[in-house]
């Protein structure tokens, strides 16, 4: 039997998730004032797989079997590989707190990939509140007003949704492997392949360190690697496991209040009266697709069929 304190672990770590999570977009945004996109993202995957290395033994990836790498290549696929190569090129045109802002409408596609994918009826109010977020992420790209640190915001914001519909695919995806494989096993697998995946495309474009390296862009790498890719996935992965992902995917309402506060008080940003307005307007929409009976947040909290049979599991 789970005592209180156990039983609020998961919550625990979802929220400390979404914190370093938020965190990751000031802290692109000072990297990337100094060093290049990709050259960004392969430095933090290679840092975050040479701590994981310390974790070796807690890592099973002699338990999985040959026709389960297809899900977990895809896993990756989604992020980090195609989430980092958009959300990176996003912060490169995009505020920090923009990019935060869009992160919320994740919830909103895990429903409707839910339904998509597996068939999973959604309430009219699901639908209204996705109209909703989608309406107010387009009226804050809208109104944006191109900065030196923002230079498209329109553009950046474009990719940053490609980022968040690829961590939608991630969620979808990692729910049924945590059901089999610890939390670490799933975040190191991300981590080295991941880094397998960006060394190639970082030695084809040709990037180079700059001569006059940045302290503040370096500490940034070290932390993305470290707190963001190593602490955040295992944080977040250690909760999916033992809660919904309909509930874990909620917490990314968190990210754009940290990130907007963060991107004031670091980086001064700052948002006009109308965005604020369409940032109502997305978070409006998060909460309506939230909206649900006891009865279906009873019948989606049902725990997923694991991977690995249970005789297998040890």
């Amino acid at each position: 039997m789970l005592t209180k304190h156990s039983s609020l672990l998961p919550q625990l770590s979802l929220c400390a998730a979404m914190t370093l999570w938020a965190s990751s977009f000031v802290a692109m945004k000072f990297a990337i004032v100094a060093f290049s996109p990709m050259l960004v993202v392969f430095c933090r995957m290679a840092i975050a797989s040479l701590v994981l290395l310390t974790q070796w033994r807690r890592i099973e990836i002699k338990k999985i079997p040959r026709e389960h790498w297809k899900t977990f290549a895809f896993l990756v696929l989604c992020e980090p590989c195609l989430l980092f190569i958009f959300e990176a090129h996003a912060l490169k045109y995009t505020s920090a707190s923009q990019a935060g802002m869009i992160c919320s409408i994740v919830p909103i596609f895990v429903a409707v990939g839910s339904y998509l994918l597996y068939r999973e009826k959604q309430p009219k109010i699901v639908w209204a509140g996705f109209i909703t977020a989608i309406g107010g992420v387009a009226l804050l790209s809208m109104k944006s007003i191109a900065t030196d640190s923002a230079p498209n915001p329109l553009l950046g914001n474009f990719f940053e949704m490609m980022a968040m519909l690829s961590a939608t695919g991630y969620i979808l995806t990692a729910k049924r492997l945590c059901a089999s494989y610890s939390a670490f096993t799933l975040t190191a697998l991300q981590a080295w392949i991941g880094t397998i995946f960006f060394f190639p495309i970082l030695l084809l474009s040709g990037e180079t360190i700059p001569a006059n390296v940045q302290p503040d862009a370096v500490l940034a790498i070290l932390y993305l690697g470290t707190a963001v890719s190593f602490g955040a996935y295992l944080f977040y992965n250690y909760g999916l496991r033992h809660v919904p992902a309909a509930q874990a995917s909620a917490y990314g309402n968190l990210i754009p209040v940290i990130a907007i506060g963060l991107g004031h008080v670091v980086l001064s940003e700052s948002l006009t009266l109308l965005q604020y307005a369409a940032c109502f307007l997305v978070l409006a929409g998060v909460w309506m697709s939230q909206r649900r009976s006891s009865r279906e947040i009873f019948e989606n909290s049902s725990v997923e069929t694991p991977l690995i049979p249970a005789h297998e599991e040890q």
